[in-house]
């Protein structure tokens, strides 16, 4: 708990320092760089939120492929659950 606490002391001259920034256009800047470093440590997370992306716009032409996939993987299914039971054993 002691080690936060200069990193807690430092945050506030740091915070207050980069409000004085945020005026005109030094906002880019600011902007930029602060992009850059949150973008460093988001990408840990990056993957999962590109994988929802992913899922919410998925096109026609994947949306197809995946059907048709999921199609043969049942059709498959099937045929061994048929082949089990021709040999007595349960699916």
């Amino acid at each position: 708990m002691t080690e936060r606490r200069p990193l807690r002391a430092a945050a506030l001259p740091l915070l207050l320092g980069s409000a004085l920034l945020l005026q005109g256009c030094v906002v880019g800047t600011v902007v930029g760089g602060t992009a850059a470093v949150v973008g460093g440590a988001a990408k840990a997370g990056g993957a999962v939120v590109g994988a929802g992306f992913d899922a919410v716009t998925t096109s026609d032409e994947e949306t197809r492929a995946r059907r048709e996939r999921e199609q043969r993987d049942h059709e498959r299914e099937q045929r061994r659950c048929e082949q089990r039971q021709r040999q007595g054993k349960s699916c």
